[in-house]
C-alpha cells in the first residue's frame, strides 16, 4: 500500500496528519509520557479500538509515536512520542489557551 504524499501548506498537512479530535486527545495522552494502548483507551472514553490503532499507526507512518514491544509474557506495548510528535506540545498548549477563551454561548443567543 503507498502511502499518498501531503499537500505542500504547513496547514494543509497539519490537518491531514492530525485528522480529527481524537487524534489531537492522543497526542494529549501522550505528551504525560508512554502509554500503553489500553492506558489510551481508558484515557479516552469513547474511542474505539479500530479507531485508536487507526491512529497509533498513522502516527508511526509519519514518524510521530514510536512503538516499542517488550519480550515479555504477556506481550507489552508501549506508545511514546518521537521529537516531532513532542513538538506538538506547544500547538496543543496554544489550543488549550485559546479554547479555554472562549465564552459559553448565551442562551438566547442561538440563531
Amino acid at each position: 500500500m503507498s502511502i499518498p504524499s501531503l499537500p505542500e501548506c504547513g496547514v494543509a498537512r497539519f490537518l491531514t496528519v492530525i485528522n480529527g479530535p481524537w487524534s489531537t486527545l492522543i497526542v494529549r495522552e501522550l505528551l504525560e509520557g508512554p502509554r500503553r494502548f489500553t492506558e489510551l483507551r481508558q484515557a479516552l472514553p469513547g474511542i474505539s479500538p479500530h479507531t485508536l490503532t487507526s491512529r497509533l499507526r498513522q502516527f508511526a507512518t509519519h514518524g510521530i509515536v514510536t512503538r516499542t514491544t517488550y519480550a515479555e509474557i504477556p506481550p507489552r506495548v508501549e506508545y511514546r512520542l518521537t521529537p516531532l510528535g513532542e513538538g506538538l506540545r506547544d500547538v496543543l498548549e496554544a489550543m488549550n489557551t485559546w479554547g479555554r477563551a472562549v465564552p459559553d454561548p448565551e442562551p438566547d443567543a442561538a440563531v
